[in-house]
Order: C-alpha cells, then sequence, then structure tokens
C-alpha cells in the first residue's frame, strides 16, 4: 500500500462533535481538504457559520448541525439527519469540552468552595458528551460493521494539573472509556469499529486563556511554568493535531485501537530536572 492512502479520508463521512470551537474547527478544514465528508455539530451557532465559510473555502462537501451532545435525542435526530443524506457514518470525532472558571480553584476560591453545579457541568460536558455522542452514532457503526471513533482526551488524564479538578477527572475518564470503547465494539460488534484518542498538551484556546495569559496577553506564573517544563518550549497550535488525527482515522492505524495518544511537545517526558 502507498505511503499516501495510509492518511486517505477521501469521500469518508466524518461527524465532529464541538465542532465549531477552535481544535475542531481545525480539524474540519483539515478532514474537508483531503476530501472527506465534513459533519459539524455544535450549539454555537455563529460558530457553525464560521467553520461553513472556512469549508467553502476549501470547496469541501459538509453540513452543518445545532445538537447538543449532552442531550441524547438531539444527538439521534442528528445521526438520523446524516445517514438519511449521505448514507453511512465512517467517522465520529468528539471534540465537545472544555473547562470552565466554576469548576477552577483559584485564590478566592479553594477546593472546598468550588460550586457542585460547576464541577458537574465540566465532568459531563467532556465525559458525557463523549459517551452519549458515541452511543448515537456508533450504533450506526455497529450496524454497518466498520467505523472510527476519535476522542479527545488531554494530558491532564495522566497527571491531573493543580487547579482544574473536574477537568482533569473527566478527561481520565475519557481514556479509560476509550480503552472500554475499543475492546466492547471489536468483541461484540466488529473488530473493524477501531476506538482511539488524542491528548493534546497545552494548546491556547479560549477555555484556558484566562489560566495562561494576563490581560496584556503577557505569561501568567502557570503559563510560565508550562512552558518551563515543555522541552519544544511554546504551546500548542491546532495544527499540531492534524497528522494525528488523520493517522487515527485512516488506513495507516488499521492495528491501532484502544491507543490515547500524547501530543504534549514532551511535557510529559520531562521530569523538570
Amino acid at each position: 500500500m502507498p505511503v499516501q492512502s495510509d492518511f486517505d479520508v477521501a469521500d469518508e463521512v466524518c461527524v465532529i462533535t464541538g465542532g465549531a470551537g477552535v481544535l475542531c474547527s481545525a480539524m474540519a478544514r483539515a478532514l474537508g481538504e483531503q476530501g472527506a465528508t465534513v459533519v459539524v455539530i455544535d450549539i454555537d451557532e455563529d460558530g457553525l457559520a464560521e467553520v461553513a465559510a472556512n469549508l467553502d473555502d476549501v470547496d469541501a462537501e459538509y453540513m452543518t448541525l445545532e445538537a447538543s451532545v449532552l442531550d441524547r435525542a438531539e444527538l439521534e435526530a442528528a445521526a438520523e439527519t446524516v445517514v438519511d443524506k449521505y448514507g453511512r457514518i465512517d467517522v465520529l470525532i468528539n471534540g465537545a469540552g472544555g473547562n470552565s472558571p466554576e469548576a477552577t480553584t483559584d485564590e478566592s476560591t479553594d477546593f472546598f468552595g468550588l460550586d457542585a453545579a460547576g464541577v458537574e457541568n465540566v465532568f459531563n460536558l467532556n465525559f458525557q458528551g463523549t459517551f452519549l455522542a458515541a452511543q448515537a452514532f456508533g450504533e450506526y457503526m455497529a450496524e454497518q460493521g466498520e467505523g472510527h471513533i476519535l476522542n479527545v482526551s488531554s494530558m491532564n488524564a495522566f497527571t491531573p494539573l493543580t487547579k482544574i479538578p473536574a477537568y482533569s477527572g473527566a478527561k481520565a475518564a475519557v481514556s479509560n472509556f476509550t480503552e472500554w470503547l475499543a475492546v466492547d465494539m471489536a468483541q461484540n460488534h466488529s473488530p473493524d469499529i477501531r476506538v482511539n484518542a488524542i491528548a493534546p498538551g497545552f494548546l491556547l484556546t479560549e477555555q484556558n486563556r484566562y489560566l495562561l495569559l494576563d490581560d496584556e496577553g503577557n505569561l501568567t506564573d502557570r503559563g510560565q511554568q508550562i512552558i518551563d517544563h515543555t522541552p519544544q518550549d511554546r504551546f500548542g497550535d491546532p495544527e499540531d493535531l492534524l497528522s494525528t488525527v488523520l493517522w487515527l482515522i485512516a488506513p495507516g492505524s488499521a492495528f491501532v485501537t484502544g491507543a490515547v495518544i500524547p501530543i504534549d511537545g514532551g511535557f510529559a517526558a520531562f521530569s523538570g530536572v
């Protein structure tokens, strides 16, 4: 098989939840550029319009749908819409997620003062959103006998960071669920259904900007600590994820399932000494 075909996703029907976000909108464009049919799901109407414009730029075949990853009925309706139009679902990227100040400790709020509702919202968005979408879209893959599910975990899943217990715990659950679902799909449905995850390191996004940069755009103490412990000496860019994403949903990774792949600039490898 030529190396080029290892990354071939042309004509694959790829669903992306949280598709209007910074990371997933970059994935959507990359998939469109590679000839995939892209279905972008989000609750952000303005964000969906922006992604649509980007996909128009690369002349991609695409669909945008408003749906909440915390509402299984909405997800099932979205999945039915995709199948009605395109006939199948080849790829699901579970990209919806993020942290919130309401689930973050700081100088004014310690662990004992964290609001339960804020913690629940962050945990549900990251874990339940992944779980419910895998049910709604994965059921079609089980019927097809093939497909790829790619979850988005985090380096926090390996070693929890200070200040963000809900996010770290939720991403650890995503990694564990990735391994569980990979086995369940292969044993109970089809060995041609693969489930993997990426674990991004520190990428600068709207969700974490307030932790890493001050109002003037300078590194906070936390941001500086991260850079000091990242051998490549920078935050990641969304584009740093794309080749790994393409590999994990393409033929080149046909014998890879249940894996969580770090993309972190060496952060996890560095002991600090």
